[in-house]
């Protein structure tokens, strides 16, 4: 008992089987500017990071991002009419783009989205007529005279409030929220529907898109994302767990049932197997910073598309097909129903996504490489320089490769967010946050 515990000796396996569920991270998002970093958990919880000023960090790499605030955003809950808990987890963040000296965001659960204005103070005001120093009133037949209140400077202070509730809006659960390019709408989507909120108005929200059929035994495929376009209000995206994007057009019609561009890739006839239309499920999509092209995720892979072209992706990139022989097991383990998300750089370059084993996937459309990196404990270190990693499906195994059956499903970044504007990402994996910066732009500072 007496001898110190040595730290490269702690089984981290051991500890991560103790992890606490209401801590796996479950969204993360940066603001416009990058500024701030926005983290939703399984607990209900928002942990907000700031990134430091260069002169609070000329020891290190500018990039680094402190704890700002954290605060509850969702509670339990549950449905008496339909005897369900209600989870409070957070599904999905998204930053309001910032007209004044306070900042906005959203945050959803399966079925209630909020609000919260996040400010900061480092003045209270002092010199009250009608309150004494603790802020107690006073009888005014005690006040002889009058002063002026005056503003004393004090420690900074975030506050966090809830200005908005959307509730009521959903009957099935909650996969995506995405803020229009007019900053006064915003939608959000479930499995059936999606809707169209103004940011002001509450009690009420415009059905935009319902798939569900008159007999829910006809249903053949569910909403599992959506997107407003970057630029032009009146468009927005949603995929489907058929693997079809539709682009839909609000000018046409106010209920967008009839999409204006269909996106659906040819089937391979020699890949045709059970697990197909559970692998070309779209699990996230995104348009491009220039509105020109869509980035969708499925299981396996990440599929370019081309906006001006319906019959097919324009580029495919393979994200873990060593795993397509392991399909039957990871159905039965409930792996193969994983969501990964995917995201671009800032000039759409390069695209990331997750993969088992802490692994994540970087593939450069300019130069075609792709480079398999690991969010692990060691990588966790500032300044640590991350390998490159590659699978082997079979083979003689070498020092520096991962063979498919040692592979931890266990370990999975499902989440993660690119910095809009520099080479820094943060990856969520469980209930650890990475974040990391290109080697170059770092030496560079």
């Amino acid at each position: 008992m007496g001898e110190d515990t040595d730290p490269q000796n702690i089984n981290h396996s051991f500890l991560r089987d103790y992890v606490t569920e209401a801590d796996v991270i479950s969204t993360a998002e940066f603001n416009q500017t990058g500024d701030l970093l926005a983290t939703g958990d399984k607990g209900g919880r928002v942990v907000i990071f700031q990134r430091e000023p260069e002169t609070k960090t000329e020891s290190c790499c500018q990039g680094e991002y402190n704890v700002y605030s954290t605060f509850q955003s969702h509670e339990p809950d549950f449905d008496y009419l339909k005897s369900l808990e209600i989870e409070e987890k957070i599904n999905k963040i998204r930053w309001i783009p910032q007209h004044n000296a306070a900042r906005f965001l959203l945050s959803t659960n399966d079925k209630t989205i909020k609000l919260w204005k996040v400010s900061e103070r480092d003045k209270r005001p002092e010199g009250y007529n009608l309150k004494d120093e603790e802020g107690r009133l006073k009888d005014p037949s005690t006040v002889t005279s009058l002063q002026v209140p005056v503003l004393k400077p004090t420690d900074l202070m975030v506050e966090v409030s809830p200005r908005r509730v959307f509730a009521n809006g959903h009957t099935y659960h909650v996969n995506s929220i995405s803020v229009n390019s007019d900053c006064e709408t915003y939608l959000s989507a479930d499995d059936l529907r999606i809707n169209l909120w103004h940011l002001g108005i509450t009690d009420r929200s415009f059905n935009i898109v319902d798939i569900k059929p008159a007999n829910m035994e006809d249903l053949t495929e569910v909403i599992t994302a959506a997107e407003f376009h970057p630029q032009h209000c009146n468009l927005f995206v949603y995929g489907s767990s058929k693997g079809i994007l539709r682009l839909c057009d609000m000018r046409a019609s106010a209920l967008c049932d009839q999409h204006s561009k269909l996106f659906e890739g040819p089937e391979d006839p020699e890949n045709r197997s059970f697990f197909s239309e559970i692998v070309s499920s779209i699990s996230d999509v995104h348009f491009s910073h220039s509105g020109r092209y869509l980035l969708t995720r499925d299981y396996l892979t990440a599929k370019l598309w081309d906006v001006n072209m319906e019959r097919g992706p324009v580029e495919t990139y393979q994200v873990h097909d060593y795993l397509r022989s392991k399909l039957c097991s990871l159905y039965e383990n409930d792996c193969i129903f994983d969501k990964f998300e995917c995201v671009w750089n800032s000039t759409d370059s390069v695209i990331m996504t997750g993969a088992y084993n802490n692994f994540f996937r970087m593939f450069d459309r300019e130069t075609g490489r792709d480079v398999t990196l690991e969010a692990a404990q060691d990588s966790g270190k500032t300044r640590a320089v991350l390998k490159a990693r590659r699978v082997r499906s079979g083979g003689k195994r070498r020092r520096d490769h991962v063979t498919v059956d040692s592979l931890d499903f266990s370990r999975k970044i499902l989440h993660m967010a690119w910095h809009p504007a520099e080479n820094i990402i943060a990856i969520a994996a469980t209930n650890n946050l990475y974040i990391f910066q290109d080697k170059a732009t770092c030496d560079a500072l």
